[in-house]
C-alpha cells in the first residue's frame, strides 16, 4: 500500500521548500507579448525545477510513501487562449525538464496523478463547459505525456468528478471525445453532494472508479466496508492496476476523536462535514481506511505529507501490535 499526498510538500517545520508558483489571468493579460512570454517562461521553469526537487525528496522516503498528486499550475495559464498561443512555440524548451521528472519518478517507483479542478465538468449540460473541461483534461494529459506517461492503461492517473446535469450519458459522450492517452489516464470519483458511488459506477466500463470514502460517508451516512459488493466492482474497473481511494475526515471539533461519527447525532450541516481536517486524529477512521488493503490511499488533509507520515507511522505501530 502506498500513501500519497496532494500538491504541497512540507518540511518538518511545515514550510514548503519547493513551492509551485502561479499567476492570474488578469495580471497576464495586462502585459505586452514579450512580458507575457517572460512571465510564463519564468514560472514554468521554476515549477518544473521544484517538482524535480520534490521528487528527489520523495525518492529518499520509504517506497510506501512515494505517491503524489501534482499541482495543476505546473504550466501556468496553459488553457488561456492568449497564453496557449505562446506555449505553442515555447513548449519545446520545457520538454527535457518534463521528461527528466517523469524518468526520475518511474525509476524510483513514485506514483503520480493530477486532479483537475471543480470546473472541469465533462458531464455538464452546457456544451461550452464541456469544451473547456475537455481542454483542461487534455492539458493535464499533455503534461503527463511529456513526462513519458500515457503509453499504457493507468500508468498515470487524472481524476475528475462526474457531477453535472448531463449525468452518466453526458460523461460518456465527452469521454469518447478524449484522446487515447487521456482515456488511458482518466479516473472518475464520487462526490459528497450530487454524484454518489452508485452513480459513478455506471462509468466502470469506461474508466477506473476512484472511491472517496469520506465523500461517501457525507452523502450516505454510511461507512462503506471492504467486503461491500461495490468494492469488487471498483477493483475490477482498474483492470489489474492497483486501485486508489481518497481518504479525508471532517475537521477537528466537528466529529469526535474516537469512534464512528453519526451525522444524525452530530447535527452538523453537510457543508461543514465536507471540510477536511489538518490531521487524521480519529483512530477508528484510520483503521477503517487502512482496512482497504488492496488500495493505495491518497491522503486529502490540509497538512499534506506530514499528516500522511503520521498515518504511515500509525499503520506501522498497528502492525507491530499484531
Amino acid at each position: 500500500m502506498k500513501l500519497g499526498f496532494a500538491c504541497k510538500y512540507f518540511n518538518a517545520e511545515a514550510k514548503q521548500p519547493f513551492p509551485l508558483r502561479a499567476t492570474t489571468r488578469t495580471r497576464f493579460l495586462s502585459l505586452d507579448k514579450a512580458a507575457r512570454l517572460a512571465l510564463i517562461s519564468e514560472i514554468s521553469q521554476h515549477n518544473l525545477s521544484n517538482l524535480y526537487l520534490t521528487l528527489e525528496a520523495l525518492a529518499k522516503e520509504p517506497e510506501a510513501l512515494r505517491m503524489m498528486r501534482l499541482g495543476s499550475d505546473l504550466l501556468p495559464l496553459f488553457t488561456v487562449p492568449e497564453a496557449n498561443e505562446l506555449y505553442q512555440d515555447y513548449l519545446p524548451e520545457l520538454h527535457s525538464a518534463l521528461a527528466k521528472c517523469g524518468d526520475f519518478a518511474r525509476a524510483h517507483h513514485i506514483r503520480l496523478s493530477f486532479h483537475p479542478g471543480q470546473y472541469s465538468v465533462l458531464a455538464s449540460d452546457n456544451p461550452l463547459v464541456v469544451e473547456r473541461a475537455i481542454e483542461d483534461v487534455e492539458y493535464h494529459t499533455l503534461c503527463a505525456k511529456l513526462m513519458g506517461y500515457g503509453k499504457t492503461f493507468q500508468d498515470f492517473k487524472i481524476n475528475i468528478h462526474m457531477n453535472g446535469k448531463g449525468g452518466f450519458e453526458g460523461f460518456q459522450t465527452a469521454f469518447h471525445r478524449l484522446s487515447p492517452e487521456a482515456k488511458n489516464m482518466l479516473t472518475v470519483e464520487n462526490d459528497e453532494i450530487s454524484c454518489s458511488l452508485d452513480d459513478v459506477l455506471q462509468a466502470k466500463e469506461l474508466c477506473p472508479i476512484v472511491l472517496d470514502i469520506h465523500h461517501h460517508w457525507v452523502k450516505e451516512n454510511e461507512f462503506i466496508q471492504p467486503d461491500d459488493p461495490r468494492i469488487a466492482q471498483i477493483k475490477a474497473s482498474w483492470r489489474g492496476v492497483r486501485p486508489v481511494l481518497h481518504y479525508s475526515i471532517s475537521q477537528e471539533g466537528i466529529i469526535p476523536p474516537h469512534g464512528w461519527p453519526n451525522q444524525e447525532e452530530l447535527g452538523v450541516a453537510r457543508t461543514k462535514l465536507r471540510a477536511h481536517s489538518d490531521y487524521y486524529f480519529n483512530d477508528t477512521l484510520n483503521d477503517w481506511a487502512l482496512s482497504f488493503k488492496e488500495f493505495d490511499i491518497m491522503c486529502e488533509v490540509k497538512m499534506k505529507n506530514l499528516a500522511r507520515d503520521r498515518l504511515f507511522n500509525y499503520a506501522g505501530q498497528d502492525k507491530e501490535q499484531d
